[in-house]
C-alpha cells in the first residue's frame, strides 16, 4: 500500500511527502557530489592511485584502529564495499592489517604514513570548505547546527525503523 493510499488525502500530507522525497534525493545527490569534490581535489594534487570512496574511508578511520565490522556498524559502509576497499588499501600500502589476538577471524586495520597523508589531504580540503562556506555566507553556525540536528533526527528515525520494524 502506498503512502498516499495509507493516509487520508490532504494537500498538507502530499506537500510533506513531496518535501520528504526531495530531501531523500538531495541526500543522495550530496553524497555523490562529496565524492566528486574529493575526486577533483585528488586529481588536482596528482593523487590518482585511490578513489574518492577509499579516501573518505581513510579519513573516517583517522587515528583509530578498527575492524571492517566496526566500520559497518558505525553505518559508514556496506559489507562488500568496505571489505573490497580495505583489501585494496592494504595492497597499496595505505593501511596496515593485523589479525586480532582474541578473535583470529577478525582483522584490525590502521593507517600507514602513506594513508595518513591521504587523511590529512581530505581533512585540509574539508577545513578549506568550512572556511569558504562561512566566508561566502552559505551557512552560518546556527544554520549548520539546524541542518545537523535535523539530519540526526532522520538518522535516528531510520535506525529505529531498521531495528524495530520487521
Amino acid at each position: 500500500m502506498s503512502y498516499q493510499n495509507a493516509v487520508p488525502n490532504s494537500a498538507g500530507r502530499q506537500a510533506f511527502l513531496d518535501s520528504y522525497q526531495d530531501s531523500l534525493a538531495m541526500v543522495e545527490r550530496l553524497h555523490r557530489l562529496l565524492l566528486d569534490v574529493i575526486k577533483d581535489e585528488f586529481e588536482r594534487v596528482g593523487l590518482l592511485e585511490i578513489n574518492a570512496v577509499q579516501a573518505l574511508l581513510l579519513f573516517n578511520i583517522g587515528d583509530n584502529e578498527v575492524t571492517a565490522g566496526e566500520l559497518k556498524s558505525r553505518g559508514y559502509y556496506q559489507g562488500s564495499n568496505v571489505s573490497y576497499n580495505l583489501k585494496k588499501l592494504v595492497e597499496m600500502e595505505y593501511m596496515h592489517h593485523q589479525r586480532c589476538e582474541i578473535d583470529r577471524r577478525s582483522v584490525r586495520v590502521r593507517l600507514t604514513p602513506k594513508g595518513r597523508e591521504v587523511q590529512e589531504t581530505v581533512a585540509a580540503l574539508f577545513a578549506q570548505q568550512a572556511r569558504d562556506i562561512e566566508d561566502r555566507e552559505v551557512l552560518d553556525a546556527n544554520g549548520l547546527d539546524l541542518v545537523n540536528t535535523s539530519l540526526r533526527r532522520v538518522e535516528r528515525f531510520w535506525t529505529e525503523q531498521i531495528r524495530y520494524i520487521y
